[in-house]
């Protein structure tokens, strides 16, 4: 894990050659559907080992057959909450849940508009209760703009104040980064790579393209047709 000395609370794993190796996979325009999804999955999965590292853990006193030893018990991995931004985080969640496995899970529908503008049309949220015990992770893998994020986080404020909150991603841009460190600066950020820029249409550079029609496919834009009065 390394810890970017641009912001506070900023987290990339640059330094795994393993995580690289997937990422460089993502990255592909070879890559096809369902080998993304396992990609994102594997990501997902380690960086929630990682994550567990910078948790408490409760310390206790257990017997073996043999005689009596310390050890650990969860903690904070048993009041984990991830909030899942629709649709390509769901294999991030998914990954992140093998870590997790007690954890909460929330959904929230939340898409990003055209340039200049980027407006956020967020259109479905369902989230569990939020204690002051929770780690809330927010698994989002794209961090461009940064503004679907801002929008999640101050919805997701309505629902209780968590103990911690995470972004997990796969890339980031450094705009993103800066708006969210800039309006929300105890929010911490944890994602594979920091990329070099956005372009002009809000896509991270050089990045891996779009996330979701990577995983699941372009959708297609069907309009219905016109209804007509019948005599």
């Amino acid at each position: 894990m390394f810890k970017d000395e641009r912001w506070e609370g900023v987290y990339s794993f640059e330094d795994s050659p393993y995580l690289m190796e997937i990422l460089t996979t993502l990255r592909s325009k070879q890559t096809k559907n369902i080998k993304f999804r396992k990609g994102l999955v594997k990501l997902g999965r380690y960086m929630g080992y990682e994550l567990t590292k910078t948790m408490d853990f409760e310390n206790i006193r257990i017997e073996t057959p043999l005689e009596g030893t310390d050890g650990v018990a969860p903690g904070d991995r048993d009041h984990v909450l991830i909030i899942t931004v629709l649709r390509v985080a769901i294999p991030l969640m998914e990954g992140l849940l093998k870590t997790f496995e007690n954890a909460k899970v929330g959904i929230v529908s939340a898409s990003r508009g055209k340039a200049p503008d980027f407006e956020i049309d967020m259109s479905y949220t369902k989230i569990p209760h939020i204690t002051s015990k929770d780690t809330m992770i927010i698994s989002d893998p794209m961090i461009a703009t940064g503004s679907t994020l801002l929008k999640t986080v101050k919805e997701l404020k309505k629902f209780g104040n968590p103990k911690r909150v995470i972004i997990v991603g796969i890339l980031a841009a450094p705009e993103g980064i800066d708006a969210i460190k800039k309006e929300l600066p105890e929010v911490e950020i944890y994602v594979t790579k920091i990329d070099r820029e956005l372009n002009k249409k809000g896509y991270i550079l050089p990045g891996l393209g779009d996330a979701g029609d990577r995983a699941y496919g372009e959708p297609l834009d069907i309009s219905l047709p016109q209804m007509h009065n019948l005599e």
